[in-house]
């Protein structure tokens, strides 16, 4: 009886079990995979509203900036937060709005369903690859066999880009893998340095104020902006520079605290089929049989390269 007293009064003293670490950690991190998903949506209805890729790309970096700046300048302009010049460029190259312009001017020619799969799934490659090469990272036969497995997958979405959607098609499957691999390229930068997420999309993003919004102005105007409306510029700013950006991060941040890096790798895992299932509801796009297929080969892939 005693016994039962004690794990009541633990229980309380512990809260209510939908604030423990676990769930706390798998709804960041559901949630960080559904803003990343919601992300790659909105980018492909500001192209069928006719905003350009770069348009886009100033809005998901540009105004997280402008409200992240003053915590870089806080925490010291010369070192930029502790980061440095130049490892701080480096990451803006790979993980700023070069990465965005690549992945949402693939939705030019492509669909939803490709850059959904095609993405996530070189980034995951490529950062497989690169920690193997780099850091020297053991592969287990696991990952090898999911890596080969999501190689699979994307093999059949290039066939239904050759044969379906044509040229074209296959450019834009080419921009999302050039994306995911520069954002490979950006994970591995940031596991070599140490450098804490968090603080990493708050450099890129004052850099992107400061460096690209500038240029951005000099090269492609505002008029795409002015001529899809203010709302859906305001959507984008949202979405890209809040959800998709800065949220996404601090989500899977949490997550990664909570249930630690290994049992957080699964989210990720959910950006395809959430991204698929939004298109579908929110921009009415079906999928097609070769898109669901390499979903769900990409997918037994994921399983597999995230096993330790």
């Amino acid at each position: 009886m005693s016994g039962q007293k004690e794990r009541a009064m633990a229980r309380r003293v512990a809260g209510p079990i939908w604030l423990s670490p676990n769930i706390i950690g798998i709804l960041c991190g559901t949630g960080a995979a559904f803003a990343w998903a919601i992300g790659f949506v909105a980018a492909r209805h500001g192209i069928q509203a006719g905003l350009h890729p770069a348009d886009i790309a100033f809005h998901r970096y540009a105004w997280a900036g402008f409200f992240l700046l003053p915590f870089v300048l806080h925490d010291g302009l010369k070192t930029l937060g502790g980061v440095g010049w130049g490892r701080s460029l480096a990451l803006t190259v790979l993980g700023g709005p070069t990465m965005a312009i690549l992945s949402y001017s693939g939705f030019l020619t492509a669909p939803l369903g490709h850059g959904a799969v095609i993405q996530p799934s070189t980034a995951m490659l490529g950062g497989l690859l690169l920690a193997w090469l780099v850091l020297g990272e053991i592969l287990p036969a696991s990952r090898v066999i999911g890596a080969l497995a999501i190689v699979a997958g994307l093999t059949v979405l290039a066939g239904e880009a050759a044969f379906t959607i044509g040229a074209h098609g296959i450019l834009g499957d080419l921009s999302f893998a050039a994306a995911g691999l520069s954002w490979a390229g950006f994970g591995l930068l940031l596991a070599l340095w140490r450098i804490d997420a968090l603080r990493a999309v708050g450099v890129v993003s004052a850099l992107a104020l400061l460096v690209y919004a500038p240029l951005h102005a000099l090269l492609f105007g505002f008029g795409g902006m002015i001529a899809a409306g203010y709302g859906e510029n305001l959507l984008q700013i949202v979405v890209q520079g809040g959800l998709a950006g800065a949220g996404a991060v601090y989500l899977y941040a949490r997550a990664v605290n909570a249930l630690g890096a290994g049992r957080a790798a699964v989210f990720p895992a959910l950006v395809p089929g959430f991204t698929m299932l939004a298109g579908f509801l929110i921009l009415g796009e079906i999928p097609s049989l070769a898109q669901l297929v390499g979903l769900a080969i990409v997918a037994i892939g994921f399983r597999f390269a995230m096993k330790s």
